[in-house]
């Protein structure tokens, strides 16, 4: 278990296998986002048909609802949403961005104000790390300090020396809790925004503070301008440890899943193709496709003719339009599975581009199609 290996790579670009408890994963790999324990209008059956095999979970999120203590008595979060592939939990630590107006922040932990009912609730390094314990995640990430993509260097060194510190005492707790059986581990995240000096020398200290088994790349797709991120990764790539798996948080755009392979990253998350599936617009391999529009009203051909999903091979796109028209709960659920399904596809096209030693040439001929209706 939590054994790495890389399979091929061509250029900075890597495929490879990460073995965990539920399963082996292969990479690049995309995780859906079940943020509360669920993939929002799919369900686990859709995600086994498009392919899905991790799925990241929210600790903060289902601390405060249903409590790691209800899902724990109820067999642990596999079998509570009905999962049995592997699952990696986000420590809370991005709340600390996206509810900045709900909390606190200090050298202790992070003072939230629950959205779903006002009650204040404390969050520290230890309890991010005992709630994932007790979700039985198999990846757990330690409980980091985000800030926008935007911050300056003193704020970001704030947050960088702020996570470093709690990266030790995450670390500290989840070697107590994992004494009795060891059936979960702990990844650091580094922080540092766009401030490459910073990000070097959080690496640094990372990989003196213990053995991992993987490592996160957090603080990006934030706020930043794109070419920004893509200096920081570009930057980054030859400092990162060869031998463990890279997981760029957040990030789940095609074009930039496309860019971030190239620059060596092996995991991705985000909620973008189910929220934009819910809002109606499809990621296809000619760009992107909104549903709502018009000119899709009498069009019998299919959302994407490479696509083997049920939206795909059952559907037209006049019908589908006519759902989102209609308001119906299926257009949702369709658009949302034909992208995470689209992503599964787009990662698997790199793996064996990668494997062929061909992915330059790859994601040019791939640019140059999903980039033209823009350049148009």
């Amino acid at each position: 278990m939590f054994e790495f290996e890389v399979e091929a790579t061509s250029g900075s670009a890597r495929s490879g296998r990460l073995a965990l408890p539920h399963g082996t994963i292969e990479t690049p790999c995309f995780m859906p986002v079940g943020t509360q324990g669920t993939v929002r209008a799919l369900s686990p059956n859709d995600l086994r048909a498009a392919g899905a095999n991790l799925v990241l979970a929210n600790t903060y999120h289902l601390h405060v609802r249903p409590g790691e203590d209800v899902v724990a008595r109820l067999g642990g979060l596999h079998r509570f949403m009905g999962w049995d592939r592997p699952l990696l939990t986000d420590s809370g630590g991005f709340q600390v961005f996206s509810l900045a107006r709900f909390r606190r922040v200090s050298d202790d932990g992070v003072e939230f104000q629950s959205h779903v009912d006002g009650a204040r609730r404390f969050l520290t390094p230890e309890r991010a790390t005992e709630i994932q314990w007790s979700l039985g995640a198999d990846v757990a990430m330690a409980f980091d300090h985000v800030v926008p993509g935007g911050a300056d260097e003193p704020t970001a060194r704030d947050a960088l020396e702020r996570t470093l510190k709690w990266l030790e005492r995450c670390a500290r707790r989840h070697a107590e809790l994992k004494a009795s059986h060891d059936t979960q581990t702990l990844w650091p995240i580094l922080q540092g925004g766009t401030h490459l000096e910073l990000r070097s020398a959080g690496l640094r200290r990372i990989a003196d503070s213990g053995a991992w088994s993987g490592l996160a790349i957090g603080g990006l797709s934030v706020g930043e301008p794109k070419p920004a991120m893509y200096e920081v990764l570009a930057a980054l790539e030859p400092r990162l440890p060869p031998a463990l798996p890279r997981y760029l948080m957040g990030v789940g755009f095609p074009v930039d899943l496309v860019a971030a392979v190239e620059r060596g990253m092996d995991l991705f998350d985000c909620v973008a193709p189910t929220r934009n599936g819910r809002n109606g617009t499809a990621f296809t391999p000619d760009g992107p496709v909104n549903i709502r529009n018009a000119a899709y009203r009498e069009d019998a051909r299919p959302l994407d003719e490479t696509c083997d999903c049920e939206a795909c091979t059952t559907f037209s796109r006049g019908y589908l339009r006519h759902l989102f028209q209609a308001e119906e709960l299926l257009g949702l659920r369709l658009l949302s599975l034909h992208n995470v399904r689209y992503l599964i596809r787009l990662a698997g096209e790199m793996r064996a581009a990668i494997r062929e030693g061909s992915f330059a040439r790859w994601a040019d001929a791939w640019r140059r199609r999903y980039l033209q209706p823009e350049l148009a």
